[in-house]
């Protein structure tokens, strides 16, 4: 929407979508009552434009539309949930009931999501298909906060030579992983972080159905929340266990959707937030505030911008040092520069180089268009675009081809921003339409464009790990479940283990888990699967100092004599 506050015809009080009154423009925006003559604004002095087979009005002003916003800061007006132009002509008892069918429609959709994620997740857990990368990692640094300690991460210190005491924090700044914490107390393991992701991921989607219902319209609201639930982004992100990410389509998308209605104490939250997840998400801050910016909320754009680059460089080059870290660790631009400064600098001096590595690979040019297609490459029509624009540079831009790929969790990282900048460019698209009046009134492109998000979301899901619950195979346990389950009887509690992917996940809640990488260190117990390339490796600790205690199903149980 363009900015414009909407209030009924023949609402005077400004009854909220809760019932409730005292509605106001937003601060900084214009308020526009529908139907208004169509001889323009003499307080503002911008002309009225209309459609006279409809009656609709709207006096076009500077920035972004706003919506009306009550005084009390309790609920949002009947009119900011309904786009511009559309008229609820319904009456008192007939806005009730359509309201209470939303308050539980919209839990009802979070459930079924959080069930859909929870299915995968912890099936996949039960049959030992998850990875000690990055489950453990993060299982280890959440204990950490559940026990009043810092959040060491053995596994992940081991494996990269930093030693037992290496803090999460100096990997990746993520302090709100403590928020989970509490968690632990009532479960001690990484399922509780598998539930933990499911619902936060499902949490979003009230988020994105109060933005495209204030855009489009009601019904719409309900396709694209639906098509961000079963999105392939959110699919990837939960069958490859646990990340950061879990935090962030929540945050993002409370950021937008607030920030878009006017409140910005909790939008601004929401960003802090995002601040505290993961480094470069002051990058996306940065994206944020440029969106604001483009918008007309030029000193609220501004600020936020410069807040995000700047926490951005702080948390690079102060804090994760501080906290034992290698700033330039996950700094792969060698044709670009070393940090951030540089590589803006390589983009104004040589321009055409720095798009041409966006897509000189085919890896990039899928991930651009499997990210775009979910919103019909309309996204790209939204200032909000800009949001999630630096995050996705920042991958196609790294040398590393392992960030290319979508074959990870990192398109989670912004689907929700994208599938709402899609919803705000198929409005501003759509607008332009109207006032070229190409489309009859009627014409129901909003509703189009939602079902078609929708329906490219519903035939993404067979090529993506949702698939794997129409498969009867997928609930089958493994045939060696009996074996690893022994296996893992044998460890006691409280030890130092070293696992293979497949077992280190079971064994973190009740043993150090260290990374089994074939490099001989002395732990006191090895579990892992293995095959006839590694029986050699097998052999070679038994003569030094190590016996077999399990040897089934290609999977062994090694104890060292004496520890």
């Amino acid at each position: 929407m363009d900015g414009t506050a909407v209030t009924e015809p023949g609402d005077t009080t400004g009854a909220t979508a809760d019932g409730e009154t005292g509605a106001t423009a937003a601060p900084g925006r214009t308020a526009v009552t529908e139907p208004e003559p169509a001889t323009g604004n003499p307080a503002t002095g911008n002309p009225a434009t209309g459609n006279p087979a409809t009656g609709e009005t709207r006096t076009e002003v500077t920035g972004e539309t706003a919506l009306a916003e009550p005084e009390s800061g309790t609920g949002e007006t009947a009119a900011e949930l309904r786009p511009a132009g559309e008229a609820d002509r319904r009456g008192p008892a007939a806005r009730s009931r359509g309201s209470v069918r939303h308050r539980i429609a919209l839990p009802v959709m979070c459930a079924l999501s959080t069930a859909l994620y929870l299915a995968l997740s912890l099936i996949r857990f039960s049959h030992f298909q998850v990875s000690s990368y990055d489950l453990v990692i993060f299982d280890q640094a959440v204990r950490g906060y559940s026990h009043f300690s810092a959040p060491t991460v053995p596994l992940r210190g081991v494996t990269g030579g930093f030693g037992m005491d290496y803090i999460q924090l100096a990997d990746h700044f993520s302090p709100i992983l403590a928020v989970l914490a509490p968690f632990y107390w009532i479960h001690d393991g990484p399922e509780t972080l598998l539930v933990a992701q499911a619902v936060l991921f499902a949490l979003a989607i009230p988020f994105v159905w109060r933005f495209t219902r204030r855009v489009l319209g009601t019904p719409h609201a309900y396709l694209v929340s639906v098509a961000y639930a079963i999105s392939w982004p959110i699919a990837q992100a939960t069958a490859v266990e646990f990340h950061e990410v879990a935090f962030v389509p929540l945050l993002s998308a409370i950021a937008v959707e607030r920030l878009h209605a006017g409140r910005r104490l909790p939008g601004l939250l929401a960003v802090l937030g995002l601040l505290l997840t993961k480094e470069d998400l002051g990058l996306m801050v940065a994206g944020l505030g440029a969106w604001l910016f483009l918008t007309g909320q030029r000193r609220l754009g501004a600020g936020l911008a410069l807040t995000g680059v700047t926490a951005f460089e702080v948390i690079r080059k102060f804090l994760i040092p501080l906290a034992g870290g290698d700033p330039t660790y996950y700094t792969r631009y060698p044709r670009l520069g070393q940090d951030l400064p540089q590589m803006l600098w390589h983009a104004l001096a040589r321009p055409h180089e720095f798009v041409a590595m966006l897509f000189d690979d085919h890896s990039k040019v899928d991930t651009w268009g499997l990210l775009l297609w979910p919103t019909l490459f309309v996204c790209l029509l939204s200032p909000l675009f800009l949001a999630a624009l630096p995050l996705i540079l920042e991958r196609l831009l790294a040398d590393s081809d392992n960030w290319w790929s979508t074959g990870w969790h990192y398109d989670a990282f912004v689907v929700a921003i994208l599938l709402m900048a899609g919803v705000d460019g198929a409005a501003r698209l759509i607008r332009w339409l109207e006032r070229r009046r190409r489309p009859r009134p009627g014409h129901g492109l909003r509703l189009t464009y939602a079902a078609a998000v929708f329906a490219v979301a519903v035939t993404t899901v067979p090529y993506r790990p949702f698939d794997n619950l129409m498969t009867p195979d997928f609930y089958q346990p493994d045939p060696r479940t009996e074996a690893r389950e022994l296996a893992m009887s044998m460890v006691p509690d409280g030890v130092v283990v070293e696992a293979s992917d497949d077992f280190g996940a079971r064994l973190s809640g009740r043993a150090t888990v260290l990374w089994w990488d074939y490099q001989k260190r002395g732990t006191p117990w090895i579990v892992a699967s293995v095959n006839n390339d590694l029986r050699g490796l097998i052999d070679s600790y038994l003569t030094e100092g190590y016996e077999l205690r399990l040897d089934r199903d290609d999977i062994v149980v090694l104890h060292r004599i004496g520890a």
